[in-house]
């Protein structure tokens, strides 16, 4: 198997919703992406899939030294061989490689956020930075354009947190604001016993708000120039958005279940925007 071969198939295994804006790039571009996608997949993975800390540590020690093998030309891992070839062609910078491992990081320093502002520092890791390294890719000719890859990264993340809250939650991490539990009156035992209420509605719509905004903020950054060659990002919205809009029809049922778009419905999505341009 290949290294494209290997990124290939971790990537259509995730079933993640950027697989299907990934099918509409030129077939250079379409290899880079799903690099990327390839190397956030095992570093998450790393944590994700870890029963002892220390052994995750070691794991993500061990990644850090092969983004910085890559750079310098000598990596051994699959993904990183298939990442290699497009450094230079899309200016991918190992210090956001670097990055995202830090935020992966953060997963097994701190289970719990005090306030937005913490939250946001990690989600700029673990989603803005991914934002801005994929724009790289599809395309930039406007710097402005990487300020809205980072805050489009900001709305996926955050719509990834209010789908999650239940399955995160029996792991023991949350990753809703403690001021803003407080706020609502909503404490930690109702979120790890799942327990659904009004208060747990209201708090959850002001997190899909919050949500909602960055999306219109992102697309208000978008300079016209760099539109057309940011649609994958734009078919990656215009999924997640509706996957933030079905769970707030659904009456944000999200602490015993897992609200999902099916394959054909995200293909349609994608295939829409990407026609609309």
């Amino acid at each position: 198997m290949s290294p494209d071969d290997y990124c290939q198939q971790k990537t259509a295994q995730s079933g993640s919703s950027f697989y299907y804006s990934f099918l509409f790039l030129p077939p250079e571009r379409r290899r880079a992406i799903t690099a990327l996608y390839a190397f956030c997949r095992e570093v998450d993975d790393t944590v994700d899939d870890a029963t002892d800390q220390s052994v995750a540590r070691i794991k993500l020690a061990w990644w850090r030294n092969e983004v910085t093998q890559m750079y310098s030309g000598t990596p051994t891992h699959p993904v990183m061989l298939a990442l290699k070839p497009h450094i230079q062609p899309y200016d991918l910078k190992q210090e956001h490689l670097q990055a995202i491992i830090d935020g992966m990081e953060m997963d097994l320093d701190q289970s719990r956020y005090l306030d937005y502002p913490n939250l946001k520092k990690y989600c700029w890791h673990v989603a803005g930075v991914v934002g801005i390294l994929s724009a790289s890719i599809f395309g930039v000719t406007n710097p402005q354009t990487l300020k809205y890859a980072e805050t489009l990264g900001l709305a996926f993340q955050l719509t990834n947190i209010i789908r999650d809250v239940g399955e995160d939650a029996r792991k023991g991490r949350i990753y809703l604001p403690i001021d803003e539990l407080q706020q609502f009156n909503v404490t930690a035992a109702d979120l790890l016993n799942a327990r659904h209420s009004e208060k747990f509605e209201a708090l959850m719509k002001f997190q899909a708000a919050r949500a909602q905004q960055l999306y219109d903020d992102a697309f208000a950054l978008l300079p016209k120039e760099d539109r057309r060659a940011q649609r994958p990002g734009l078919m990656m919205a215009a999924i997640y958005r509706t996957l933030l809009d079905e769970i707030e029809r659904d009456g944000f049922h999200v602490l015993t279940q897992k609200i999902s778009l099916t394959p054909l419905r995200k293909l349609w999505l994608a295939w829409k925007t990407y026609v609309r341009g």
